[in-house]
């Protein structure tokens, strides 16, 4: 038996303990529940800044799919997405990938300028001007 197949055996067995447990199975579902929801909505946050913000989502839907047939469904079908617009974006021409990088850059400004970093980093180094501040 492989390393692989042995832990997976080992994590089905101890599944199968909570599972026969209702009280232990609830709350072993709703913490699963609470930390994937928890990972995929990090993940959405990240997802317009530069780094794994899909694979975090992606991540996310994971631990969720451990425990839930809706978001292995979801998870399945936003992989087949993923992919396919990945796929599409790489045969594009230069120029609507640079506007891809555009437009990402805009988003990761416009967000960064919303939450104020801006305005705090511009103090520390003696700007003070009133657009620097964030409109919230």
């Amino acid at each position: 038996m492989s390393p692989f197949q042995e832990a997976e055996s080992r994590w089905k067995r101890w599944r199968a303990r909570i599972a026969a447990k209702p009280s232990l199975n609830l709350g072993y579902r709703i913490a699963v529940g609470v930390i994937g929801a928890l990972v995929l909505a990090a993940g959405v946050l990240a997802i317009p800044y530069p780094g794994p913000g899909w694979l975090i989502v992606f991540a996310g839907l994971g631990i969720l799919a451990s425990e839930f047939e809706w978001a292995h469904r979801l998870l399945r079908f936003a992989r087949t997405k993923y992919d396919a617009f990945m796929d599409w974006f790489s045969r594009q021409s230069l120029l609507v990938k640079g506007a891809g990088a555009v437009l990402t850059g805009l988003i990761v400004l416009a967000t960064l300028w919303l939450l104020g970093t801006f305005g705090l980093v511009g103090t520390w180094v003696g700007l003070d001007y009133p657009w620097l501040e964030s409109p919230l």
